[in-house]
């Protein structure tokens, strides 16, 4: 067929496609203005591309956004997120309506402000924060290969498209992932780069000047650059990266506000409306003469059709899945459904470990939890940021994912704790792989960004956290947190397990295994006692806290702990009960579990005498629990280089010195009802 040869609508066909990407143009360009609020430089500027990837390349069913097989679209550069509304809208996805868009960052609005994972359907992540987007394709095109190589090319066979601009690759998170991208060899990953030299503070020269093809390709991806308005062009990358065996570069050559009479290739284009007077001359440059957000009949007509385009891929593909004998298997994996028989092996080994209690690194009695995880999820992706033997996240059965071999369950990230954290994401954000990976707890600083995203998206994803107090000792307080569980804790929507032994761990394991969201399981390097040692009917530590040590009678004070400090507070427990004080011991390996429980329950839990809580970190947060700070024993400074029982001797977190300051504030209390 000629370049413009006739299509269904009676419009020539590389006629209708210029006029397909300018009704996205006119759909982002009105709905910012109308919301006076928004970026319509990058969606002006990546129409081309878009309009490209949606009607020739990606394999997607507008109609059923969930098909597992479909391609996946990530927009890393967020903030032109009415590039991603308008694509949805126009291809017919049912979630989004023109009324969303016409609201476009207004309260209810399908079309927010930066896209939201699934808000609509077909927003496959989060992005906004420049780079995440990025690092989020590595994991869902990592994701893929895993799910192929357990499944096979008849039920997993998809690529994963990313849009990015200089900010995202700018963003250290995103080098991290390029890197570990090209390490991999994920060839179905395509990543397009809006290469308009602009930034919000003019050129890109004014902050770099790197050769990104040459950087690419230093990272072992393949790459092309191409004028990103030349619809051949583009077509011809993308037929290009298709038979690639690397990830592939597009750098795409564009123009930000492309068609804007003043403001074409000008930061000023990047995140304000464009004003009146220059819509009406962008609306000239196009030759587009409908009024505001309405689009002409048979362009929408050949939109409409572009999101149906895949759609007997997709029914063939249903066939497949049901002929295969595997699809309740498959649904299970990408649905999250976990086996029947998985609490009956985490009860089987709490009940072992109650006639055979043990003296382990909680980081020991975590890996005990992966590996009877494994037992029955085929989807459990194990990996750390380069301490694998450290913070010992491999199962003793886990296989490594090596370059070109993904029918492994191990990944070895590097020393990229970001990347790390926001790949999981991705792999979640994908589905059908359930992931975990580990570094230091002091490290999580360098994970918080993708923590948070995360707890936004409320993705199934483990970080584990090693190393997890001043215990570490001799490293001294670069590698000893104090104010990371604090941090930890404020974000909504995470779940922060620090399990006290090798019974809780399972518990929190499990707890965290069979919960929607993300935790993040905190454990220690140095051997503490089994503090579990009856057996009971359920796992208490799933609700938070419990009462791990009753009192003889009435209390006249409970101590609250979490991770190695519960054994130090049954320690203290037994010197307070020689000078005759009655103690409850409460251990809380997760306040937000704990939170959830009815009034009662904590009531109960908490008790009415005095509270005191021991943890190796910062007291922030505690007086929630104890009501004064002067309740809390923790640490408000940083830590040592020294032997660990050194540093907690050294910070006051020792049996006789906590025990001595509950008495004397046991003794000020009773002297002070005495006066009153």
């Amino acid at each position: 067929m000629g370049a413009d040869a006739a299509n269904g609508n009676g419009i020539g066909e590389a006629t209708c496609l210029r006029e397909m990407a300018n009704a996205l143009r006119m759909l982002a360009v009105d709905a910012v203005e109308n919301a006076q609020s928004g970026h319509p430089g990058m969606p002006l500027g990546m129409a081309d591309l878009a309009s490209v990837l949606f009607t020739r390349v990606l394999k997607f069913d507008a109609a059923d956004p969930d098909w597992h097989d479909r391609d996946r679209f990530v927009l890393s550069n967020g903030h032109g997120s009415m590039l991603q509304y308008g694509l949805l809208y126009l291809s017919g996805y049912p979630d989004i309506s023109l009324e969303d868009i016409k609201r476009f960052r207004q309260r209810g609005s399908m079309a927010a402000g930066h896209p939201e994972f699934r808000h609509p359907r077909g927003v496959e992540t989060t992005t906004g924060p420049l780079g995440q987007g990025v690092a989020n394709a590595v994991g869902m095109a990592l994701a893929e290969r895993i799910l192929n190589g357990r499944f096979g090319d008849k039920l997993v066979d998809h690529r994963t498209y990313a849009f990015c601009g200089d900010g995202c690759l700018m963003e250290g998170v995103a080098q991290e992932a390029i890197s570990l991208a090209g390490h991999l060899g994920l060839s179905k990953l395509t990543l397009v780069f809006d290469d308009n030299a602009t930034t919000i503070d003019g050129t890109t020269s004014v902050a770099t000047s790197e050769d990104h093809i040459k950087r690419f390709e230093a990272a072992n991806w393949a790459t092309i650059r191409i004028d990103g308005h030349d619809m051949k062009e583009i077509e011809n990358a993308f037929a290009f990266a298709a038979i690639s065996d690397r990830p592939t570069l597009i750098a795409a050559r564009t123009r930000i506000g492309y068609g804007a009479p003043t403001k074409e290739g000008k930061s000023v284009a990047h995140g304000a409306p464009l004003g009146t007077e220059e819509v009406a001359g962008l609306k000239a440059s196009l030759g587009w003469e409908t009024p505001a957000f309405e689009i002409p009949a048979p362009i929408l007509n050949a939109w409409r059709l572009a999101g149906q385009r895949s759609r007997n891929l997709r029914q063939d593909w249903s066939e497949r899945l049901s002929a295969s004998g595997r699809g309740g298997e498959f649904s299970a994996a990408v649905e999250g459904q976990r086996s029947g028989d998985l609490e009956a092996h985490f009860t089987g080994a709490i009940a072992a470990l109650v006639a055979n209690p043990v003296k382990e690194p909680v980081r020991k009695s975590s890996q005990r939890a992966c590996g009877l995880l494994l037992r029955d999820l085929k989807e459990l992706i194990g990996g750390s940021a380069d301490l694998t033997g450290s913070v010992l996240s491999a199962a003793e059965t886990m296989r490594p994912i090596v370059p070109n071999d993904y029918s492994g369950n191990h990944v070895s990230y590097g020393v990229r704790e970001h990347a790390m954290a926001a790949v999981m994401n991705g792999m979640a954000a994908h589905g059908g792989v359930f992931p975990y990976g580990g570094t230091y707890l002091t490290f999580s600083d360098y994970c918080r960004p993708s923590l948070r995203l995360a707890a936004l998206m409320q993705l199934s994803v483990v970080f584990l956290f090693s190393h997890d107090s001043i215990g570490v000792g001799e490293d001294g307080p670069t590698h000893q947190p104090i104010e990371q569980l604090a941090s930890l804790r404020a974000i909504p929507g995470l779940n922060v397990y620090r399990p006290a032994d090798a019974i809780e761990a399972l518990e929190c394991w499990y707890d965290a295994a069979n919960r929607n969201g993300p935790a993040a399981m905190i454990v220690s390097r140095q051997a503490t006692p089994q503090v579990r040692t009856r057996a009971e009917n359920h796992m208490p530590a799933r609700r938070g806290g419990y009462v791990l040590s009753p009192s003889d009678g009435p209390r006249d004070a409970t101590l609250l702990a979490t991770g190695t400090e519960v054994a130090l507070a049954l320690a203290v427990k037994d010197v307070l009960q020689v000078e005759g004080y009655k103690i409850a011991v409460v251990s809380m390996p997760c306040w937000e579990r704990f939170d959830e429980q009815d009034s009662i329950y904590q009531r109960d839990v908490l008790g009415n005498a005095a509270r005191f809580s021991i943890e190796a970190g910062s007291r922030f947060g505690w007086t929630q629990y104890v009501g004064h700070r002067d309740h809390a024993f923790g640490i408000d400074d940083f830590g040592l280089s020294a032997p660990g029982p050194q540093v907690f001797e050294e910070k006051g977190l020792t049996v006789e010195p906590i025990a001595r300051r509950i008495m004397e504030r046991l003794t000020r209390s009773e002297a002070e009802q005495t006066l009153a």
